[in-house]
Parts: structure tokens; C-alpha cells; sequence
């Protein structure tokens, strides 16, 4: 499989999926579903949450999106350089808008000049404090607070629950089960929000029973 072209779904700020192929967006990383970052007036917000949007809104202006392969990563994912239809690379006007960073590691600092300005601007994440997206996933494997710890109340749009029992399952509640209102999320301890049902099932949490 070389290419891909069709409409996206928006998994995150750096993943999409076209005909039931997810697809890693090569060269960048963007702020994680559940990650915080501070703006400039030092409040915690959902800066993955954003991310997603403004990925979202980027593919919806110019329909639909081809993916050039590159190759797979660890997780068998399709890891491409996208383009909307009017040619212009997603990567670079994720980077560009301060809504994901460059990844040197995989893009050889391609889109660092595209950084360097999204910081100036102050632009998106750029506007108050963040961790590099690499690094807040590092502090969570390693079981290391993540600062900002202080979580809002709301969730910017990403509102299906990932909740873990007292047995240390696994379980996602979206919007009109019976559980959801009640269930508080508890991001120290590792619950989260997801975006979509498919973001959480590919972390690995199953949807409750009712």
C-alpha cells in the first residue's frame, strides 16, 4: 500500500483514519488526548482536545486527504505524509498553527522553521506552558505527575469517560448511559477523556455494559 485518499476521521492531532486505515501523520507530534497544558494566563485546558479540533477543521476545509506511505510504526500504523486536497501538507500547518510540534527525531527538523514562528506568534499550545508531547507520555509510563495537575471540569469536547474500577478494569461510559454522570474522572490515577469510541477502545478500555 503505497497511498491512501478518501475522507478522515480525526483520532487525534496526529491520527487520522481513511477507510478504516489508521494513519500516524509523519514527522510531528501533537499534545495527547488527556494532556494539559497551561494558557497564558497560567489555567489548565485540554490543549490534545484543541489539537484534535483543529485537525478536524484543517480537513474539512479542503476534502478529502491523500496520505503518502512511508512506513509502519511500532504499533503496525500507517505512518504518512497527508495533504489536503489543495496540496497544502498537513504536518506543516498542524506545526505552523502551534498545534502540534515538530518531531525531529522522524522529521530531520523539517518543519522547525514552521515551529520557531508558531512560537513567536504565540500561537496555539505556544500561547502559556507545555510538555512536549513525547515527554508527558515518558512521565506516564513512568508513573511521574505531569504538570499541569490540576484538571477542569469540563472537557473540551472530548467527552466519552475512561474510568478505571476498583478491580483496575478498563471501562469507557459515553454520554447517556446510565454510569456517566456519576463517574468522575481522575486523571493522577489514569483515567481519561477520548474523543471517539475507537480512540478508546485502542488504548485498551472496553465500553460499559450499561
Amino acid at each position: 500500500m503505497r497511498s491512501l485518499v478518501g475522507r478522515a476521521s480525526v483520532i487525534d492531532g496526529d491520527t487520522i483514519e481513511i477507510a478504516g486505515e489508521r494513519i500516524r501523520i509523519n514527522g510531528i507530534d501533537a499534545p495527547e488526548s488527556s494532556q494539559l497544558c497551561e494558557d497564558d494566563q497560567g489555567r489548565s485546558y485540554r490543549c490534545g482536545a484543541m489539537s484534535a479540533r483543529a485537525l478536524d477543521q484543517l480537513l474539512a476545509e479542503s476534502r478529502p486527504v491523500r496520505c503518502e506511505f512511508v512506513e509502519r510504526d511500532q504499533y503496525g500504523r500507517f505512518v504518512g505524509d497527508c495533504f489536503r486536497a489543495d496540496g497544502l501538507g498537513v504536518a506543516v500547518a498542524m506545526v505552523r498553527a502551534g498545534m502540534a510540534m515538530d518531531w525531529p527525531r522522524y522529521s530531520g527538523g523539517a518543519y522547525a522553521d514552521e515551529q520557531s514562528a508558531a512560537a513567536v506568534e504565540k500561537a496555539g499550545i505556544w500561547q502559556g506552558e507545555f510538555q512536549p508531547p513525547w515527554e508527558w507520555r515518558a512521565a506516564q509510563r513512568n508513573s511521574s505527575p505531569v504538570a499541569p495537575l490540576t484538571a477542569p471540569v469540563t472537557s473540551d469536547g472530548c467527552d466519552i469517560k475512561g474510568n478505571i474500577s476498583r478491580s483496575g478494569e478498563r471501562i469507557y461510559h459515553v454520554p447517556g448511559m446510565r454510569d456517566y454522570d456519576r463517574t468522575r474522572i481522575n486523571e493522577r490515577a489514569g483515567e481519561r477523556w477520548f474523543c471517539s469510541e475507537a480512540e478508546a477502545g485502542d488504548a485498551g478500555w472496553r465500553p460499559a455494559q450499561r
